[in-house]
């Protein structure tokens, strides 16, 4: 009998998960709450373009149209680009627009007896006749609900929308105080064009947030406005934001891509050599990030726009924080049409927003946008009934989000994650995800124990604090070290990690989505 397979999201993720269950002849069905697919290319700032060079943002066997010349297509080219894989992959069929997931049930073995497994789902097999999830699922235009029963469900909902994270504030100085507009960045990217720049025409505009949509939102405004009306940047912290991806002309992917710049780190699981050898190369690995750093500072005038951030440009990296700045953003900042104010909390009156809770400094205000990330794991971890599965999920705050493989909870049977876990090029890794999930269902290798995928999540976590920073810590990124990880999945899938021809190539040649096909 054909296995049923939920596939919650029509993103990329989604998408992708759905092509490659289909491989194995497995019965995949899609849930997608919007009425198209896409994820977050469905909603972008108009002004929105590809922050991965396109070369490394593609999959592995549809390239890029002829049509693209850009190396940053801009948000309809990629939408256009993800719509055509669908559609060349006859993938649109099995996906159900509007029909958004409510909750996750398992039904199964209790509580007790999961408690008591040594081996994923008690046997270490995907599939279990004792085990189903019923998937409770409202049609967002009748709001009528269905449940549907699968043997396995793969989660693909992303980390970057439906769960805005908004910051708390002091009582009475929350944005119920405030005479003008709050609205949070997801708001204004879901507005038509129109909408959104009649939003803040002629308007003082506040965006709270240094990350691209921050950026991108006040250029957006600073066009509408000029310095009649300047756009104020409320940041917390400096960040290495790129101007582009060649520092000093040497390309970023030969620095920080290939084996040779993981051969400088230490890796989870390493052996003796390779530990030394990390431990020699420290002092090369110091000195890239700052080659690296000296070009944005230079390129952007960091300094002296008092932008020069206090941790290292690998840190940056291994927090999945790098993002490129808009063309001319310091220029604007330099016109007066972008005022940059740093503060470590900020607060509401009736005029605008108190800086570090002072009464003193008041940013005078219209409109206030809230570019302060998503509640990510909180929308991974609701969808589940259990509460038990919901803290499995979760982990423990100060940690990774615990997923074996950055895909499986090991204590959570029959489920897997994908797209949750970010990567400095998500999509192929998406991809190399899900060609190594469908070798899982298909039999063709086994997980460990629980107790040793719970090592294995520990010491990535442990690789994640080194790297990062406490201070700039991820929760679920993989960092610079993408090669290491992409081995892991080759070698339990019975593939030959090494895809390059000959020993120069394999130590200094970067590694993207040309070097894993599948098969």
């Amino acid at each position: 009998m054909v296995k049923k397979v939920a596939i919650v999201g029509a993103g990329i993720s989604g998408l992708l998960a759905c092509k490659y269950t289909l491989s194995k002849g497995f019965s995949p069905i899609v849930f997608e709450s919007r009425s198209s697919i896409g994820g977050v290319w469905i909603n972008t700032l108009e002004t929105t373009k590809l922050q991965t060079p396109k070369l490394f943002y593609q999959f592995t066997d549809f390239p890029w149209p002829s049509s693209v010349v850009e190396d940053f297509p801009d948000r309809q080219q990629v939408y256009d680009y993800v719509h055509s894989y669908a559609t060349h992959f006859d993938l649109l069929k099995y996906i159900r627009f509007s029909s958004k997931v409510q909750s996750l049930d398992y039904e199964g073995p209790s509580d007790e007896d999961m408690q008591a497994w040594s081996l994923w789902g008690g046997t270490g097999e995907p599939f279990s006749s004792k085990g189903k999830w019923n998937l409770s699922v409202q049609d967002t235009q009748t709001l009528s609900t269905q449940v549907h029963q699968v043997d396995f469900v793969i989660l693909c909902v992303g980390r970057f929308s439906d769960v805005p994270n908004i910051p708390e504030f002091p009582h009475d100085m929350g944005p119920e105080q405030f005479h003008g507009k709050v609205i949070h960045s997801m708001d204004y990217a879901e507005m038509d064009n129109e909408s959104a720049a009649k939003l803040i025409k002629g308007k003082k505009v506040t965006v709270v947030g240094l990350q691209k949509s921050a950026l991108d939102i006040a250029m957006e405004c600073s066009s509408a406005n000029g310095i009649s009306h300047p756009c104020t940047v409320v940041y917390r912290t400096e960040h290495w934001n790129i101007p582009d991806y060649l520092p000093w002309g040497v390309p970023l992917a030969y620095l920080y891509f290939n084996r040779f710049s993981e051969l400088l780190v230490h890796k989870p699981g390493e052996g003796f050599l390779l530990a030394l050898l990390a431990t020699i190369l420290s002092p090369l690995r110091w000195g890239i990030s700052k080659f690296v750093e000296s070009y944005i500072k230079w390129k952007l005038q960091l300094e002296k726009f008092g932008m020069v951030p206090k941790h290292s440009f690998l840190a940056e990296l291994n927090s999945c924080l790098i993002s490129t700045v808009p063309k001319d953003f310091y220029k604007r900042v330099k016109e007066g049409s972008i005022n940059l104010k740093k503060a470590q909390s900020f607060c509401f009156n009736k005029d605008g927003v108190l800086l570090d809770n002072d009464k003193a400094e008041v940013v005078m205000t219209d409109l206030v946008i809230l570019a302060t990330g998503f509640k990510a794991v909180d929308k991974l971890k609701d969808v589940f009934l259990s509460p038990k599965f919901q803290t499995h999920i979760s982990g423990r705050p100060e940690n990774a989000v615990p997923l074996y493989r950055e895909c499986i909870q090991p204590r959570v049977p029959q489920l897997a994650i994908i797209g949750f876990s970010e990567s400095i090029s998500n999509l192929y890794t998406s991809e190399l995800r899900c060609q190594w999930l469908v070798e899982l269902l298909d039999g063709r290798f086994k997980l460990p124990n629980i107790s040793d995928m719970e090592k294995d999540i520990a010491k990535w976590d442990e690789y994640l604090k080194e790297y990062s920073g406490k201070k700039y810590y991820r929760r679920s990124c993989i960092g610079a070290l993408h090669i290491w990880y992409n081995d892991q999945l080759c070698k339990d899938m019975g593939r030959n990690p090494k895809r390059k021809n000959g020993v120069i190539a394999e130590l200094f040649q970067p590694y993207g989505p040309w070097d894993y096909s599948y098969g």
